[in-house]
């Protein structure tokens, strides 16, 4: 394998790269060679602070030896194995292993390879519920304003970004979206989660009147919507949509994709909001991002609704070639194990007031208008150049990377995550780092 320590010195055309403006980066790429435990080093040497966890993914930081170790070990044991008819031990002690991280009651495991493929999944499974249950009028899908739900045709057509939806003229019929509940007039610069908003819950309702309830099969939403930059949910919200969606008999869909394996100092934001839902949507940190990985969490209910008929008729004609795949299920199992033994599932509750704090030291700065926390997650939003919308955003995660920190961008808001090993001297650097770069680009 070749490792380029000379930057800007490989050939760029053939990958087109994903969720990326190429031609931009192509002209001064940024490269990572390497990276262990709460850096990345870059191909020029330097070291850079992973203030994202990856893509929200890294949970347990870089390079562990114990999973490495797993994949190795089941690759020159069981390469791969179908699920289809077949199965292999590791699959069933992985979804055991899942189930007794899970909310109570979301204990039955279905595997995908990626946060896209559980969302969709999870559409499916609602839809084949409903009509399983004699209510096949129930097909229409309730996605959310400002929502990101992967990019397979269904979690694109439930989303709720904009530009992720204008350059494909094909959605799914029979979706509708609830508002979002980001209000920078009311909730600027709020801690944790805002005061105002449980109300915009009650646009259920509005579904309801408009399309009659015997019409909806599911209502979608992040609990945390990351891709746009962290919008915790306003104080009551997510328990008045769980109340509206039972009173109508409406699944209730957590896309826990991001906010999954201790992000928010519980397994799952579930816990740390007390609100279950019927499914639950994850991937990323299941194996710490080092296998393509994904699961569906569904309720007892769900499940059992669907196991009818013979034996032997297959109950849900749906699946993947990698479902479970041998070796992701091998990383996966070795995740939990490292996230149960350091206690990382909960370890961000005791540097959440830490880290909220330390973000809102930035306010004041130049052109800083909100900034936004709950749990090991946070964002820092900038007005937007006069006419150009993002460039000041984009040169700040440009100043970032140059001064020795990764963070995720949208638009001109500055996402973190860190991995869940994150030190509090970890986030005085992140923050002062992110500082510099504010005042650098006013």
């Amino acid at each position: 394998m070749t490792v380029h320590q000379i930057p800007n010195t490989i050939k760029t055309d053939s990958f087109w790269m994903p969720f990326t403006a190429n031609r931009q980066f192509k002209k001064t790429p940024r490269l990572f060679s390497s990276a262990k435990g709460m850096y990345y080093t870059s191909v020029d040497g330097r070291q850079v602070i992973d203030g994202s966890a990856g893509l929200w993914c890294v949970n347990a930081g870089h390079g562990r030896p114990q999973i490495a170790a797993a994949v190795e070990r089941q690759l020159t044991t069981l390469d791969f194995a179908p699920s289809f008819n077949m199965g292999h031990p590791l699959a069933f002690d992985f979804a055991e292993r899942l189930a007794e991280i899970a909310p109570k009651g979301l204990d039955r495991i279905f595997f995908t390879n990626s946060g896209s493929e559980s969302v969709d999944t999870a559409l499916k499974i609602a839809l084949a519920y409903h009509r399983a249950n004699g209510q096949a009028t129930r097909t229409r899908l309730i996605g959310r304003e400002r929502g990101y739900h992967g990019v397979g045709f269904g979690g694109m057509s439930v989303g709720g970004m904009v530009a992720n939806r204008r350059q494909f003229a094909t959605h799914l019929p029979g979706v509708d979206h609830i508002r979002h509940t980001h209000d920078m007039a009311r909730n600027a610069f709020a801690k944790d989660q805002p005061d105002h908003g449980a109300e915009l819950a009650d646009d259920v309702e509005r579904m309801v009147a408009l399309h009659g309830a015997d019409t909806i099969a599911a209502v979608i939403v992040e609990p945390v919507p990351g891709s746009t930059a962290v919008l915790p949910p306003p104080k009551g919200y997510l328990q008045r949509l769980r109340e509206l969606c039972t009173k109508h008999g409406i699944l209730l869909i957590f896309d826990e994709v991001i906010t999954g394996f201790g992000r928010l100092g519980t397994p799952f934001a579930a816990n740390f909001f007390g609100v279950t839902p019927d499914m639950m949507t994850t991937a990323k940190g299941i194996t710490n991002g080092t296998v393509p990985c994904g699961a569906v969490f569904a309720s007892r209910q769900v499940h059992d609704g669907l196991m009818v008929g013979p034996d032997n008729a297959m109950e849900l004609f749906h699946g993947y070639t990698y479902s479970a795949h041998p070796v992701a299920c091998a990383a996966g199992i070795a995740t939990l194990d490292i996230y149960k033994d350091e206690g990382l599932l909960t370890r961000g509750a005791s540097l959440a007031d830490y880290w909220r704090d330390a973000l809102h030291s930035l306010k004041g700065l130049p052109n800083v208008v909100d900034i936004r926390n709950v749990g090991l997650m946070g964002a820092v939003e900038v007005a937007p150049r006069k006419d150009a919308p993002g460039t000041r955003g984009y040169d700040i995660m440009v100043d970032c990377f140059n001064s020795g920190l990764y963070l995720r961008l949208g638009g001109d808001s500055m996402a973190m995550s860190p991995p869940l090993i994150v030190e509090k001297k970890h986030i005085d650097d992140m923050v002062s780092i992110l500082d510099g770069a504010i005042k650098r680009a006013a």
